[in-house]
């Protein structure tokens, strides 16, 4: 094996960092192969500690929508820097932030900010069974919603990844209100609010699956939830960390035309800072401390450097709306990814939307978790090395979606296309 900074600091930090990562994904286990260790970012490309560049799809996992180190952004971060970086204190950008996402986002009347995607998930469901008085939630296989201890079933992406779809640590206990349905299926959501009559407090998932790969919804499915949960007196709750202002300025919500109860969003409205938020529905809102009984605090929230982020962020979405071109760029690479695995004889699944990409080497579609499970991971994990060879960063699993910024240009396009028909012929 080649030493390099990278598997130096690799080494380095497996002596004081368990698995010499803080986020599982991201040790490369299964792509068989060392971490990069990144030194910088700009636009649409990334650079490791070695010099190398990269064309970046992962995208800080997301939230990175108009690229690393923005010009507007910049500025609104070293602005407000100037001025201290957190108070514990309530400050004007909080108001306007809330008041920013709360126009683009029908559902949402009122909005708590938080620390993480985690946290919001982890608060939204705690008011939601605050509100309907009920314990029991459904979560969807596959569907992510942060390192929640009664959300880590059959939970995408890491554990998926990792081959540890349950977390030990997690007493059963802690999981026994927590029903599993499969995404794209209705009938087994109905089969549990059957079994589970006047229990259920809440259905949380992503509209657009991003954690077991990317799996948009049938037709019908999400209609089906709200019409579901309208006559159980049960609250949908929408994850939109990753499709949240990635997909539409409004959300997949909006492109979907469903209004959930209640929605969580990530680090997209940080700029890509550590923030979080949930929100909805007024009258379920007012639960939450101080205005109700349903307690939530966070020392951080709000704190002024993600506000100062997510300002910047949502200002130049909300004046470019970059939603359409980044959606003909998705679509475009996707095209010419099937076009090359035609050529090369190897079965594709691709699906976009929006700035969010994902593909599945599988014969098959893939609609739900097992689908996912059933998709060709060995074949991914030689395809992710001999592309990050030829400068394409995609994520480390095949469990994980891909993300455009508003700073890939053609040229960043084309050449990935290029780099997907050598390396398809190559694995």
């Amino acid at each position: 094996m080649q030493i390099t900074q990278s598997t130096q600091l690799f080494s380095r930090a497996q002596q004081k960092i368990p698995g010499g990562v803080n986020s599982p994904v991201r040790a490369f286990k299964s792509v068989k192969m060392t971490p990069l260790f990144i030194s910088h970012g700009s636009g649409s490309k990334i650079y490791d500690v070695d010099g190398n560049e990269y064309i970046d799809y992962v995208g800080s996992w997301g939230p990175m929508i108009l690229g690393h180190a923005h010009p507007d952004v910049v500025s609104k971060l070293e602005e407000t820097l100037r001025n201290g970086t957190s108070f514990g204190a309530p400050t004007e950008g909080e108001i306007t932030l809330a008041e920013m996402v709360c126009e683009a986002v029908q559902s949402v009347e009122m909005l708590r900010l938080v620390n993480s995607g985690s946290e919001a998930a982890m608060a939204a469901l705690r008011v939601a069974r605050g509100y309907t008085g009920r314990d029991k939630i459904v979560k969807f296989e596959g569907c992510y919603h942060g390192s929640v201890d009664p959300l880590l079933v059959k939970a995408g992406s890491g554990a998926m990844t990792l081959g540890i779809p349950d977390s030990p640590g997690v007493p059963a206990s802690f999981v026994e209100h927590t029903l599993q349905a499969k995404f794209n299926d209705l009938e087994s959501v109905i089969k549990l609010a059957e079994e589970n009559s006047q229990e259920i407090a809440a259905v949380i998932l992503e509209p657009v699956a991003g954690n077991m790969g990317m799996i948009t919804p049938e037709h019908g499915f999400l209609k089906g939830l709200r019409d579901l949960c309208d006559r159980e007196g049960i609250l949908l709750v929408f994850d939109e960390v990753m499709s949240g202002f990635r997909v539409d300025y409004g959300g997949a919500q909006t492109l979907f035309g469903i209004v959930p109860d209640l929605s969580i969003f990530g680090k997209v409205i940080g700029g890509g800072l550590p923030v979080g938020a949930f929100g909805g529905r007024q009258d379920i809102m007012l639960c939450v401390a101080p205005a109700g009984p349903v307690y939530q605090a966070g020392t951080l929230s709000g704190n002024p450097l993600a506000v100062a982020g997510g300002l910047a962020t949502l200002s130049v979405l909300k004046e470019q709306n970059p939603y359409a071109d980044l959606g003909q760029k998705t679509s475009w690479l996707c095209a010419e990814f099937r076009a090359a695995a035609e050529s090369a004889g190897v079965p594709i699944q691709t699906q976009s939307m929006g700035g969010m990409f994902g593909f599945f080497f599988s014969e098959n579609p893939v609609r739900n978790y097992q689908d996912a499970l059933n998709s060709d991971v060995d074949r991914f994990a030689g395809f992710f090395s001999k592309m990050l060879r030829q400068g394409i960063y995609l994520a480390p699993s095949a469990f994980e979606s891909l993300f455009i910024s508003t700073e890939h240009s053609e040229e960043d396009l084309e050449r990935t296309a290029a780099a997907f028909r050598e390396a398809l012929h190559a694995v």
